[in-house]
């Protein structure tokens, strides 16, 4: 199995800094793609940013939002900076890993919440 475990969530003041860390690990043979989702009451959840072969990065966080990855330790972080209210959300670390039974698939983590408030 495939597990993906979050972690670095919490509340932060508008204008703050927080680094949510995402670790794959179990039977993993390839991971194609990490990356970061939100979702908040009634709406869908929707891409934030993600890496691959290419980055795709949502509109409402370029610029103040980054991705990295630690391919040795099969982690992807996210670095938000300068954090608005309506960055409050779940956030759900993504991943597109083929397995060592050679099955490909998207993994999800549990979710983090992230809350932007003074």
């Amino acid at each position: 199995q495939v597990q993906l475990v979050e972690s670095g969530g919490g509340l932060v003041q508008p204008g703050g800094a927080l680094r949510l860390t995402c670790a794959a690990s179990g039977r993993i043979s390839s991971i194609y793609a990490m990356g970061w989702y939100r979702q908040t009451p009634g709406k869908q959840r929707e891409l934030v940013i993600t890496s691959g072969g290419t980055t795709n990065t949502a509109d409402s966080v370029k610029g103040r939002f980054t991705i990295s990855r630690d391919n040795a330790k099969n982690t992807v972080y996210l670095q938000m900076n300068s954090l608005k209210p309506e960055d409050t959300a779940v956030y759900y670390c993504w991943a597109d890993i083929r397995d060592s039974d050679y099955l490909r698939r998207n993994y999800w983590g549990q979710g983090t919440q992230v809350t932007v408030s003074s």
